[in-house]
Formats: C-alpha cells, sequence, structure tokens
C-alpha cells in the first residue's frame, strides 16, 4: 500500500491512461491484472500494492515514482518489503529515481520488465542479497554495488539471517 491516499495515485493512473489513448481493457491486459481491480484502483476504492505499481508502470511508459507524484518522502510497502523515495532528478534526456529500500531476510522482491533502457543500481546498506536479471545473478553483502539492464525481468532475495537495507536507483530514459 502507499502512505499517499490511494485516490490521488490511481487519479494519476487514470490520467495517464487516457493520455496515452488505452482502455481500461487495455491498460488491464498489458499490466496483467483484472479490468475490475484496476477500476477500482483508479477510482480510489483500493489501495495499490507495489506490484500492481510497477505492473501498471510498465505499460505505462512512465518511472514508479511518477505514479507517486514524485513526491520525497513517498513510502511504498507489500509484505516483508518497504521503500521510500529518497529523491527525483529529472533532465531532458533521463528520470533518475533514488530509493531506500528494507527488505526482510528471505523475502524476495520481483519486478517485470520496465521500459526499454531502464538500468537499476543497487548499494547494500547492510545485510545481503543475491540480484537476478535475465540468465544472470550477483552475489552482493554491505557495500557491495551491482548494476543491471532493468527492461528485463530482474528480482533481489535478502539473504540469510538479517534484513536488507540498501539504496536502489532506477535511471529511466525520456
Amino acid at each position: 500500500m502507499s502512505s499517499e491516499p490511494g485516490a490521488a495515485v490511481g487519479a494519476r493512473i487514470r490520467a495517464l491512461r487516457t493520455e496515452r489513448g488505452l482502455s481500461l481493457s487495455a491498460l488491464a491486459a498489458a499490466a496483467g491484472i483484472g479490468k475490475g481491480s484496476l477500476s477500482e484502483l483508479e477510482s480510489g476504492q483500493r489501495n495499490p500494492t507495489l506490484d500492481t505499481l510497477y505492473a501498471v508502470a510498465g505499460p505505462l511508459g512512465v518511472p514508479l515514482a511518477m505514479l507517486v507524484d514524485f513526491r520525497d518522502g513517498a513510502v511504498v510497502a507489500d509484505e516483508g518489503f518497504e521503500t521510500v523515495l529518497l529523491h527525483t532528478e529529472r533532465t531532458s534526456t533521463t528520470t533518475s529515481e533514488v530509493w531506500l529500500l528494507r527488505v526482510d531476510a528471505g523475502v524476495t522482491r520481483s519486478s517485470p520488465a520496465h521500459q526499454a533502457g531502464v538500468v537499476e543500481q543497487l548499494v547494500v546498506l547492510a545485510g545481503s542479497c543475491r540480484v537476478e536479471y535475465g540468465e544472470q545473478s550477483v552475489d552482493l553483502g554491505t557495500g557491495d554495488h551491482a548494476s543491471w539492464p532493468a527492461d528485463v525481468p530482474h528480482r533481489y532475495t535478502a539473504g540469510g539471517h538479517a534484513d536488507l537495507r540498501a539504496v536502489n536507483v532506477i535511471m529511466t530514459p525520456v
């Protein structure tokens, strides 16, 4: 769920969908969610989960931060996972989002492919994780860094017995 009222997020999704000329059915199908669920989300009757926000952001061709109105401090969470938007930097060519992550030990955070050209970076502040993207994987510990193409499905799993704390930077071409 988002700390921001679901109605505001839903209104942004509806505006972006309309701006792109997508029907409710078309966006729901592209996002892999039910048409009724998307309708409830757009009308503010349902609070969005992180999975739903990522699912919708991809077909809309927008960074996740746009759905929370680029508001520093916006919190998006699911069970065992929380992310806080620290900063967004927008230029004429790129939108860069900086998120602080907390992932409970053993929890996996999966993400669908973002739009073409998106790159993610992860800096582990505490704990450890395995990042998997495409056919590749990398194990990271405290102080380690990884960068990968995020236009393929990817995931990271908090390792061992400690929660993962990390900074995630997502760079989306405009």
